[in-house]
């Protein structure tokens, strides 16, 4: 019998990634597709590291690096940490990963067993609760909606904690809402958290550099807390490296040494050559990257524009990532012109994808069924008719 193990049976597929995997069979049928289901710069990797990967290779950095990624590279990520957060950290302490994606499921399974939970604000990315499952940890899911800017309160946060808390998972900038929350914010939360020393605050900061307004804040900066920090970062969004796989954590000692365990165990060290890449984005200036996020400002201007000129989507405005988060349960119940009732936000995306032929991604699969995932890292004459498209596929539904 052909079987699956349990364990994968209970996973969901990335709601993100069937979206996009949508839009390209149609493209390739000849439809002129927007993909606005990709949380994925559009711009290419700066010349100055790409030119770095190519010494490397001519300099035959192709053999196996050590687990947790060269000393270079590690040495090079804390002194980022000092200079941009002002946090200390040593290179013992920095875990290099395929991607921000396997660090974060690295923490997870290294801390969580059956039955520990961890609290997962909503809405959240995909791939956290999944990979809490992934872990056999339990999920506790704290809601907050577009009236509370997407972020949870400090009696949110108190409300969720039980004796078998283990971990709470924060995204800020967040995906998929682009809220961020502010120094003031974290704070309250830090607070809370200090009164509980059992519990992990693992902190996916990939959005750190996409940020709309002004600096970064982290709450490793707490010190009350800092020793139960597990900060998540890495090159993919700031540098436009999303294809070369470097993600990584700075941690408690002991949660580094458990996750160079696990990674020694089932992946090793990531790619040398996008090891060295990264070393030179990190020992380079931020020139490359300030001019990326100045051309995501403007896009998000223009996006929050043009979404708030369609009836029946609420917009809150993001400081941070590249997303847009309309909720539209406006259209919830709504009818199609070929008789089909649009149930949920995933139909209404499908809907989009198939009526206006621009994909996007329903909030279910990020815990917020009543909203809906538009990414604006694309052109502007790409957003302008996008959304031209969405205005008129939705006023045909009645």
């Amino acid at each position: 019998m052909n079987q699956v193990s349990a364990r994968l049976a209970a996973l969901s597929p990335s709601e993100t990634l069937v979206m996009s995997q949508k839009s390209s069979e149609l493209a390739a049928q000849g439809f002129d597709v927007i993909n606005l289901s990709v949380g994925e710069p559009d711009f290419n990797t700066p010349t100055y590291i790409k030119e770095a990967a190519k010494k490397a290779i001519d300099n035959n950095f192709s053999f196996y690096s050590p687990v947790p990624g060269y000393l270079p590279l590690r040495n090079a990520i804390v002194n980022k940490l000092k200079t941009e957060n002002n946090l200390e950290y040593k290179a013992d302490q920095i875990v290099c990963s395929n991607g921000a994606k396997q660090s974060v499921c690295n923490v997870l399974m290294s801390i969580i067993g059956k039955g520990d939970e961890v609290i997962v604000p909503a809405p959240y990315w995909v791939s956290y609760v999944e990979m809490v499952k992934l872990a056999e940890g339990t999920n506790v899911i704290v809601n907050a909606g577009i009236e509370q800017d997407f972020k949870i309160t400090p009696a949110q946060l108190e409300a969720a904690i039980t004796p078998k808390t283990k971990a709470l998972i924060l995204c800020s900038p967040s995906n998929p809402t682009g809220s961020v929350y502010t120094k003031e914010e974290l704070k309250g939360l830090a607070d809370v958290l200090a009164k509980y020393p059992g519990v992990i605050i693992i902190s996916d900061e990939i959005y750190e550099h996409i940020n709309y307004g002004g600096r970064h804040e982290s709450i490793a900066q707490f010190s009350e807390i800092k020793d139960r920090v597990v900060i998540v970062n890495g090159v993919s969004k700031a540098y436009a490296m999303t294809g070369w796989r470097l993600g990584w954590i700075a941690a408690p000692q002991w949660i580094a040494s458990a996750c160079n365990k696990l990674q020694g165990q089932y992946t090793s060290g990531p790619c040398s050559i996008a090891q060295k890449a990264a070393e030179a984005a990190y020992l380079g200036d931020l020139t490359a990257v300030n001019e990326m996020q100045e051309a995501f400002e403007r896009r998000r201007d223009l996006t929050v524009s043009l979404a708030k000129e369609i009836p029946g989507f609420n917009v809150q405005v993001p400081q941070g990532a590249f997303y847009i988060f309309p909720e539209c349960s406006f259209y919830l119940g709504k009818t199609t012109p070929q008789g089909a009732t649009i149930k949920t936000a995933a139909d209404l995306a499908m809907y989009l994808l198939e009526k206006g032929h621009v994909a996007c991604v329903g909030g279910d699969a990020f815990g917020a069924p009543n909203c809906i995932r538009m990414s604006y890292a694309t052109s502007d004459e790409k957003l302008i008719e996008a959304f031209a498209r969405i205005k008129k596929a939705l006023a045909e539904l009645k």
